[in-house]
């Protein structure tokens, strides 16, 4: 059952509630959400909820439905995150795992650790037991195998997982493993179920050869009636007739499974194609289906891999597909997990990507209210967590960054549909102090919003931003033709404001976050005229800090302020220099100058291919331009 607590309830009133349903025989686990406080309460004892309903600090009691009960929706409402070393899985980032199917040497896990990480492999996985069909195949090279894991994740700062195939050697495999990895032959081995959930630790999920989604959930449900919340879901194929494919790779389960669970849901390409050909194609379509992770096979000789190489990819192979789940990523709102570090003294040149500092920790500010798509961006750049602060205007988010209100501000630059945020540009050529650090891009899907129940024919007006209301003209102009357009200063803020009006008639265009945020409901969703409509933002922050966000990962972009001298070519000259020393100019703007009528200042985005090269070309330019500031640098969104 799912007991609802009120708000105000006291430590000793939520104790005693606790207590008793312990006395009568349940497992009770607390779960703090943003708006309410839940108990979970599972057990074989049956009691009247009556008697649970009537404790002091109770608001509600709803029976759980499903026969999987801790790891039902309906218990948890929000998205399980899960910790895997420094690694989180679920929510708005896609993870990806990789390495070879067996441990076969020392040599073998260290060049392929090595080759992944590069490429942005943030967990690394090995077989070290390998449960085979035949008898005579590899079986792994066991504690060996996991000493060699271990060596090499610590090398190349990764977590590391592995299979698990026997209830004896769990509490070995501790000192070794950061999260159990359970194969599809022992999904419902639950003696192997019941002594892996008891360490508490991370585990991995494999859906069983011919399970059904609920026989898959319910070994999920072993796990965690076990002693561990932690728990990923992995499809991996199933058995059908179909003899092309090694295994039938059940896509349409992802969305399927999170609906009816919070955990979080990957799937291993590798396993469920047998053929490393398709594993690219099926890995991008994974992620389209709203998958949060992978678990791929890679190997630097798979031609003699002693198990499945003809699924393992050449590390080459990998690289690309990194890059083009990369590209993915804003199409489907999430963003790539990296892995972060300790160190926060890394050059910006550095090649080894990082995380940025713990948002719990940081004010991050941004323009707009409470489910805004700045909001969205902060998390997707930082985390879940992060401590965000509304701000009424753009001036404002420069502002509370430059008095130190706030460490960090996400601020939009550019719309693939409406264009450069000239403000945006104004404002850091107006504040010396700040600089770039980093980009974002984030899809934008504009949603029609309204109070719980309306019906289209109800609404009359319709608010949001100018550029949300323009976005959305040919909803507006066809289906809600009969409700007036009203401009707001912001999306989120609409919603804000139809939320306290308490008014049918009245409607918002905004983010799913922001319907959410004030408890509305999404009258309809995708109402964009253009599909392709993607906001890049800039992260901005004092000098002084902006080593730490830079470290996080590769330095690959500039932003440059310039103007030139009123004589012919002298823009060239500029351009010239770009070309000369490999800066491939991405964007190129004109403003006004303040108090110069008919004066200009130019705004360059451009790639960074070399260190030395940037240096001397940085040095020229401020030759030859009459002004000349770098306003940023930082790894762009991009490829």
């Amino acid at each position: 059952m799912i007991i609802i607590l009120k708000q105000l309830i006291s430590e000793a009133q939520k104790s005693a509630v606790k207590d008793f349903l312990k006395k009568n025989g349940f497992k009770v686990k607390e779960i703090v959400g943003q708006e309410e406080t839940v108990l979970g309460a599972v057990g074989t004892n049956r009691i009247d909820i009556r008697e649970v309903a009537v404790l002091e600090g109770v608001s509600n009691v709803i029976p759980i439905s499903k026969p999987y009960k801790l790891a039902s929706r309906e218990l948890n409402k929000s998205d399980t995150i899960v910790q895997v070393g420094k690694v989180k899985i679920g929510g708005q980032r896609i993870v990806v795992m990789a390495g070879p199917c067996a441990v076969e040497s020392r040599q073998q896990i260290m060049e392929v650790a090595a080759q992944v990480r590069v490429s942005g492999a943030v967990i690394l996985r090995g077989g070290a037991f390998k449960p085979r069909t035949s008898p005579y195949a590899f079986q792994g090279l066991g504690e060996e195998g996991l000493r060699y894991l271990r060596e090499a994740g610590d090398a190349f700062d990764m977590p590391v997982t592995t299979e698990v195939v026997s209830p004896r050697d769990v509490d070995m495999m501790l000192d070794y493993i950061d999260m159990f990895q359970v194969g599809a032959r022992n999904m419902q081995n639950f003696e192997l179920l019941k002594e892996v959930g008891r360490t508490g630790r991370p585990v991995l999920l494999k859906r069983g050869l011919a399970a059904t989604i609920e026989e898959w959930l319910m070994a999920a449900e072993y796990l965690m009636a076990s002693g561990t919340d932690q728990v990923i879901l992995c499809e991996r194929g199933i058995r059908t007739y179909e003899t092309a494919t090694r295994n039938t790779l059940d896509i349409s389960a992802i969305p399927v499974v999170q609906k009816l669970t919070h955990l979080p849901v990957i799937a291993d390409p590798s396993h469920a194609t047998g053929l490393r050909d398709m594993v690219a194609p099926m890995s991008l379509a994974i992620v389209a289906a709203g998958a949060s992770g992978l678990i791929v096979e890679v190997h630097n000789n798979p031609d003699k891999a002693f198990s499945d190489g003809p699924q393992s990819l050449y590390p080459q192979q990998f690289d690309k597909l990194m890059r083009d789940i990369q590209a993915l990523c804003p199409v489907v709102g999430k963003s790539l997990e990296r892995i972060p570090r300790e160190r926060a003294d890394v050059e910006i040149w550095s090649n080894q990507p990082t995380l940025v500092p713990s948002a719990q920790t940081l004010k991050i500010a941004f323009q707009g209210e409470k489910g805004a798509y700045s909001e969205q961006a902060i998390r997707m750049v930082f985390d879940e967590m992060a401590d965000t602060m509304p701000c009424r205007s753009f001036s404002d988010v420069f502002e509370a960054v430059q008095k130190g209100e706030a460490r960090y501000g996400v601020v939009p630059v550019e719309n693939t549909l409406g264009g450069t945020i000239n403000e945006t540009l104004d404002l850091l050529n107006s504040h010396p102090d700040l600089t770039v650090v980093g980009e974002k891009q984030l899809r934008i899907m504009h949603n029609l919003i309204g109070i719980p129940g309306t019906a289209l024919s109800q609404i009359k007006r319709v608010f949001s931003h100018p550029q949300g209301l323009a976005q959305c003209t040919d909803f507006l102009t066809g289906e809600l033709k009969h409700a007036e357009a009203v401009p707001f200063f912001d999306t989120a803020g609409a919603v804000a404001h139809i939320a306290n009006l308490k008014d049918p008639s009245c409607a918002a265009i905004a983010s799913s976050a922001a319907a959410r945020h004030h408890h509305m409901e999404i009258l309809r969703d995708g109402i964009e005229t253009d599909s392709r409509n993607f906001t890049r933002f800039y992260v901005i922050c004092r000098e002084e800090h902006a080593h730490v966000f830079r470290s996080a990962m590769p330095v690959d972009r500039v932003s440059m302020v310039f103007s030139v001298n009123d004589r012919p070519g002298s823009l060239f000259e500029v351009l010239q220099i770009l070309s000369t020393y490999g800066l491939n100019m991405k964007k190129l703007e004109s403003r006004p100058i303040p108090g110069k009528p008919w004066e200009y200042a130019f705004f360059i985005e451009s790639e960074m291919i070399d260190e030395k090269d940037f240096v001397k070309a940085t040095g020229e330019l401020v030759n030859t331009c009459a002004s000349f500031r770098i306003l940023g640098t930082f790894h762009g969104d991009r490829r």
